[in-house]
């Protein structure tokens, strides 16, 4: 356990400084072309289709097989280093084949993503994406570097390779403002005309973002020696077990591409707002929702997943329940104070992505929708790779099929309530409500799966210690709330500008956190106790 919380700290760390960079890298980005806006929507879809194929190959693919594989192809006499370099030589190959696809078919791919986008905003979409789409290859490499250096229990370097990434693009997107100035947001004419959106502004603006990427794949080269592997080019793929990990990432590429079917929807569906909380305030709040996710359930959930894998490989089931018990109570102890707290903070959060307390209020709907699939999506995150540690990939891609048809339900009823133009603005919110609620019902159905695969989970501790943190949320949330609205509310100062709003966060936050504790302490949590004796400890060194 003392390994499993160093490995936990160091993530959590690193992870925390990275969304922190990564949230000033949102502002500077945000300085330089908006958030409420054709351009910056423009901008935004076609920085996000790399961030798709990213996702399916980190969260996918790769999380799913590739750190339960090294640790088996670890026990060989070269410790894995002959399967690894096979598996590195066809990720390169296929990663480098996705890549040119993508540009080939980069038109019907932004149209698919932004069909309810006018012509001018996706042709300007296009113009980026072919700045934007080599990423894909460079994002796969990293992800693949990193989840290799996760499984072989080297895990600081890839929580902390992505602040690298955000110091270029803090320093390209400032250069950008520099030579053209700030606020671009709107499309101004998109014509190749000085003063408008010409191929300088693009190719700086997506050329930045895509040097970012490639900053951060070479910083984990840098940390493979810790590996004890050597690796090299190796296009003998016959007997690298392709047919065992085919069967498996066959169940999670099919998982993957019904989830960015469902995200190609709910995007099209919210680019009917574009110009108002669309695209980019639907991506900068989850921005804003990754931030406690990556550093709570990603840093604590990770090294649990390695050693999940392990007590699953040798056939150790009752070690198993308790890593799951232990990780959904860790998990649920910190996300419940994490939402309490974001959700009363949402207008002055909202405030620092957006020009002003109007656009603030607006884009905290879409936070706070987020939110409320928090800490069902932390219980998730065990559970599923519960699954993936027992090479079950198949029962994981029925549980998210049930979810993707809840949320194109949702996606679709909001687009039918919400299409007239007073309530059109609030229909981002409701799209991400919709996506936390079909979440929600997704854990239920995935834990009762996972019950009838192992038996008993043994998780009415953890239920009742989720109910805890529930009740010791409300008071807590509650001042919070009347933090805000004694410092005036949406009138306030604490949404005159970016500095005042995160002063206003630290004031929110600090309440809700300081009632969030003392209500445990009454209620007698004994999560509390282990955290606080955690921190004690760490103090101590």
């Amino acid at each position: 356990m003392t390994s499993l919380g160093r490995s936990s700290a160091m993530i959590a760390a690193g992870t925390l400084a990275s969304r922190v960079t990564g949230l000033v890298r949102s502002i500077v980005l945000i300085a330089a072309v908006g958030s409420f806006g054709n351009a910056s929507d423009a901008f935004t879809a076609a920085n996000q289709l790399p961030n798709n194929i990213f996702m399916i190959i980190s969260t996918g693919v790769l999380t799913a097989v590739i750190v339960p594989q090294i640790v088996r192809w670890s026990a060989r006499e070269d410790g894995g280093a002959s399967h690894i370099s096979k598996f590195m030589t066809l990720g390169g190959v296929l990663l480098a084949g996705a890549s040119v696809l993508a540009m080939i078919l980069v038109w019907p791919l932004i149209w698919l993503y932004g069909a309810r986008f006018d012509p001018d905003t996706i042709a300007l979409a296009v113009a980026f994406a072919y700045w934007c789409l080599p990423q894909i290859f460079f994002y796969g490499m990293f992800a693949l570097l990193g989840e290799t250096l996760n499984a072989r229990r080297v895990f600081g370097p890839y929580a902390w390779a992505p602040i690298v990434n955000n110091i270029v693009s803090i320093a390209g997107f400032g250069v950008f403002i520099a030579v053209f100035g700030g606020h671009q947001s709107s499309l101004a004419q998109w014509t190749t005309a000085d003063g408008g959106w010409n191929l300088p502004k693009v190719a700086l603006l997506g050329g930045v973002a895509t040097l970012g990427i490639v900053a951060q794949m070479f910083v984990l080269l840098f940390f493979w020696r810790r590996t004890g592997l050597s690796i090299r080019p190796d296009f003998r793929w016959r007997g690298m077990g392709l047919r065992e990990v085919g069967s498996l990432t066959s169940w999670t590429f099919l998982m993957m591409v019904i989830g960015q079917l469902v995200s190609m929807y709910q995007q099209s569906t919210i680019s009917d707002a574009s110009g108002q909380a669309s695209v980019t305030v639907w991506f900068t709040s989850w921005l804003v929702f990754m931030l406690p996710y990556s550093v709570i359930v990603l840093s604590i959930g990770t090294p649990y997943f390695t050693q999940l894998s392990e007590h699953a490989a040798a056939g150790r089931d009752d070690e198993v329940r308790a890593d799951i018990g232990r990780a959904i109570r860790m998990l649920g102890l910190l996300c419940v104070l994490a939402t309490a707290a974001v959700m009363a903070a949402a207008a002055p959060v909202a405030r620092i992505f957006t020009e002003n307390g109007e656009q603030a209020v607006e884009a905290s709907l879409v936070l706070i929708g987020f939110l409320i699939g928090l800490v069902p999506l932390a219980v998730q995150f065990v559970v599923q790779r519960t699954f993936y540690a027992y090479g079950d990939t198949r029962t994981p891609f029925w549980f998210t099929v049930f979810q993707g048809v809840l949320s194109v339900t949702f996606a679709t009823a909001s687009i039918l309530v919400f299409s007239t133009d007073e309530l059109r603005p609030y229909l981002t919110a409701a799209v991400a409500t919709g996506q936390s609620l079909s979440s929600t019902a997704q854990v239920v159905l995935a834990t009762w799966l996972l019950r009838r695969r192992l038996g008993p989970l043994g998780l009415g501790v953890s239920l009742r210690a989720l109910l805890r943190f529930a009740l010791a949320a409300l008071p807590a949330a509650g001042a919070g709330v009347g933090v805000y609205l004694l410092c005036g509310g949406a009138g306030g100062w604490m949404l005159d500008g970016i500095a005042q709003a995160i002063a206003g966060c630290i004031l929110i936050g600090g309440a809700t956190a300081l009632v969030y504790v003392v209500a445990l302490a009454v209620l007698r949590s004994p999560e509390l106790k282990s955290v606080t004796q955690l921190i004690r400890a760490r103090l101590r060194r």
